[in-house]
């Protein structure tokens, strides 16, 4: 059965809560996250992460930043620098973090979602084919911008 707009809204509501509790709950960084926005039809990206998302809602999870944020959230996180092989990794599992974190939070508001293993983006990546979607930009103290998106299909 489609889902009318009120429950697709309560449905991005939730989803964009849940994003962001998911990251106040992981990354021990201070940060401001700014106001959620439509984003553009497709989505040009450097460095990422992308995790798929099932179930009720289907959609792509999408973290994009410099490869030195990713490191900078690392190091905090574990005390320790990390680059090359362990930076991609490392950025591959706070993807997978956050995505598992969210469909935590979300499922108790009776959403069910499944997510995909992460997929690391590196060098001029294009994304498009979804029906909407929302940026939630981050700022972290001293180190600079990370963007989340919901790619809502």
């Amino acid at each position: 059965m489609p889902l009318t707009a009120n429950v697709k809204s309560d449905y991005i509501t939730t989803l964009l809560n849940g994003t962001i509790v998911s990251l106040k709950n992981i990354v021990p960084i201070n940060h401001t996250i700014g106001k959620p926005q439509l984003s553009q039809k497709s989505l040009q990206i450097q460095f990422g992460v992308l995790i798929g998302i099932t179930g009720d809602v289907k959609g792509k999870l999408v973290l994009s930043a410099e490869k030195p944020l990713f490191g900078a959230i690392g190091e905090a996180m574990f005390g320790m620098p990390l680059q090359d092989e362990m930076l991609v990794s490392f950025s591959g599992e706070l993807g997978n973090m956050l995505a598992g974190g969210l469909s935590t939070i979300i499922v108790e508001k009776g959403i069910t979602t499944d997510i995909t293993a992460p997929t690391i983006m590196d060098g001029n990546t294009m994304l498009s084919g979804y029906e909407r979607s929302l940026v939630l930009p981050v700022t972290f103290e001293s180190i600079g911008e990370l963007k989340l998106y919901l790619l809502l299909d």
